[in-house]
């Protein structure tokens, strides 16, 4: 099991929005309910009204994606979250989804490709979205010969998806110092304004049953802040979250694409600015000029977190 972040101060939960817990701005809050007045007792105001989830932009020359992890099962329930990703592609024209790890559970013959894999994400694989994959621990290494996911042979990468936008892909399972080295190069070199590391086991976590690796944390966190990076997106334990920014650094904890941990989002830990954990979730992301606005979705179809985040500047 990876070390466990220590727990600190217990978040209050928001009534409605089944396990989310969110407490920023910009994010979809669940209504509260009011009890009804009681004789002789002054009674508080009401809650402010629930806001509206933030809108994907869905800008023509806008850089759109998918986040993904913790998926290949075969499940009815993993079918059913594609299904909700192939309902957005119809209207939000996202050009690749990240995979987190842990892409395939169980045997991983030809036909386990196919079932976990090719045939949930047939109708997007056909429309020209390319899923692009980091490796979990419960993934073959061979996986990076698979050519659907787009490694190249290579267990880590850099995927460069736009001008401006770099996907640093990592394999955390084995974190050899070859690859710190390299992944240190190549975020010293990129000119893009967005740096987004992908890998599976995830630096901040609120999970009871996984939670932060501590020890990875030590050796990739110092090169995030220093080469610019805003955001993470991580996977391993079986929830949605989104912390607290960590030194000016959104992680975000995709890891519900096929396998759920209910109830295994630990809210004492104070690192949870929203949090997910009773259904299955996928993310759609756009990034316009200096913005990342997000929206994470449900297995139901709802919108359970929301947001926009201003990439950091380095001097």
């Amino acid at each position: 099991m990876r070390p466990r972040f220590p727990a600190a101060i217990v978040l209050a939960s928001v009534l409605g929005l089944s396990a989310a817990w969110p407490i920023s701005s910009g994010v979809s809050l669940g209504a509260s309910s009011l009890q009804a007045p009681q004789r002789g007792r002054s009674q508080a105001p009401p809650p402010p009204p629930t806001p509206a989830p933030i809108v994907l932009p869905n800008k023509k020359d806008s850089f759109k994606f998918g986040v993904l992890g913790d998926f290949g099962t075969g499940s009815k329930e993993q079918y059913q979250l594609a299904q909700q990703m192939v309902k957005l592609h119809d209207t939000f024209k996202y050009q690749s989804v990240v995979l987190v790890g842990d892409n395939l559970y169980g045997s991983e013959r030809p036909q386990d490709f196919a079932k976990k894999f090719e045939i949930p994400y047939k109708p997007l694989l056909d429309a020209g979205v390319k899923f692009y994959a980091a490796l979990g621990n419960h993934d073959a290494r061979e996986q990076r010969s698979y050519k659907l996911f787009n490694m190249n042979d290579q267990l880590y990468y850099v995927y460069k998806a736009a001008d401006d936008v770099s996907f640093f892909m990592l394999e955390s399972t084995y974190p050899v110092p070859e690859q710190i080295a390299w992944v240190e190069k190549e975020l010293k070199a990129s000119n893009a304004k967005w740096k987004i590391p992908v890998f599976h086991h995830p630096l901040y976590s609120s999970g009871e049953f996984h939670g932060s690796d501590t020890k990875l944390r030590e050796v990739l966190e110092p090169l995030f802040v220093k080469y610019g990076v805003s955001i993470v997106l991580t996977g391993h334990d079986h929830f949605y979250e989104r912390t607290k920014p960590q030194k000016d650094i959104t992680y975000f904890v995709a890891g519900s694409g096929g396998k759920l941990r209910s109830g295994n989002i630990d809210k004492r830990t104070g690192l949870t600015a929203a949090g997910f954990d009773t259904d299955l979730a996928f993310m759609a992301a756009e990034i316009t000029g200096d913005q990342i606005s997000f929206n994470t979705i449900s297995r139901a179809g709802k919108i359970v977190d929301s947001g926009v985040i201003t990439r950091r500047k380095t001097p």
